[in-house]
């Protein structure tokens, strides 16, 4: 019998508490959901040109295809596009564009198709994947053109800011644009892009850091921070530049990374 006072007194408690006022600042850290750090494992790592000034990077027949840009600083840089043999380390060069007009950017394949942007002149180019042979050329609105992907429908294409713009592969015009944020806020720089199993892979222009994002939402829901690989690329090589070049070759499950100036390409492994 004495029990019973003591529990309605509780819940009476319980009641005057959660009807007074709600710190606002509380609730908002309460619901915000803390974005989770990727852990990776370096698995293997090749070769790799420390000429080359990555801009694309994507996975193909069992090749790593590149492309590259040409600063007006690295004189003995050029924009092409070649294959990275893995197994003996070598790189072909199949495309060359004219670096007098043309600053080369991001590639993707699909349907047969090999697409590169450039940087400022707001010009794309169509090849024959097979034969890289150029067989049309686009343009687009966007003010840069930065990287590429694909879902296995459109094209996706980053422009430095913080939005992603799905063109229509045989019209190549654009069918939506999507907005990456960060709990709330807009995230700049998107650059190389990579699509892996449903989620978007970017990297973020002068960090280390890669980001997962959910393409139904924009939100970025992970994390990958490799800090670690530019430590030490920067010590292999002391003119290595950012973290940019992620490939994945869905046939093994393999995911390979590298960035501009690297002596390395690194095969990680991450939950993806």
């Amino acid at each position: 019998m004495k029990l019973f006072p003591l529990l309605l007194f509780s819940s009476l408690l319980l009641v005057a508490c959660t009807d007074g006022p709600v710190n606002k600042d509380a609730q908002a850290l309460e619901i915000t959901p803390v974005i989770p750090l990727l852990n990776y494992a370096v698995i293997n790592h090749f070769p790799h040109d420390t000429s080359l000034f990555t801009e694309g990077f994507l996975f193909h027949n069992g090749q790593i295809v590149e492309s590259t840009g040409s600063p007006e600083e690295l004189p003995q840089s050029r924009s092409v596009i070649g294959i990275w043999d893995l197994s003996t380390g070598e790189f072909s060069t199949k495309i060359e564009i004219d670096k007098s007009r043309y600053f080369g950017e991001g590639i993707v394949l699909l349907n047969n198709r090999l697409y590169q942007i450039t940087y400022k002149n707001q010009t794309g180019f169509i090849y024959d994947a097979k034969a890289f042979r150029e067989i049309g050329q686009f343009t687009y609105s966007n003010k840069e053109g930065w990287g590429l992907t694909t879902d296995g429908t459109n094209l996706i294409m980053s422009d430095g800011t913080a939005l992603l713009t799905y063109l229509d592969p045989i019209k190549l015009s654009p069918i939506k644009v999507l907005k990456v944020t960060e709990q709330g806020s807009p995230i700049d720089h998107l650059n190389e892009l990579e699509f892996i199993n449903g989620f978007l892979y970017a990297n973020i222009w002068l960090t280390n850091f890669i980001v997962k994002i959910d393409p139904s939402s924009g939100n970025i829901v992970g994390k990958l921070d490799l800090s670690s690989l530019t430590t030490e690329a920067k010590s292999l090589n002391p003119r290595a530049d950012v973290l940019n070049g992620i490939a994945y070759d869905s046939s093994t499950d393999k995911i390979y990374v590298t960035g501009k100036l690297w002596p390395k390409i690194y095969q990680i492994q991450f939950p993806h």
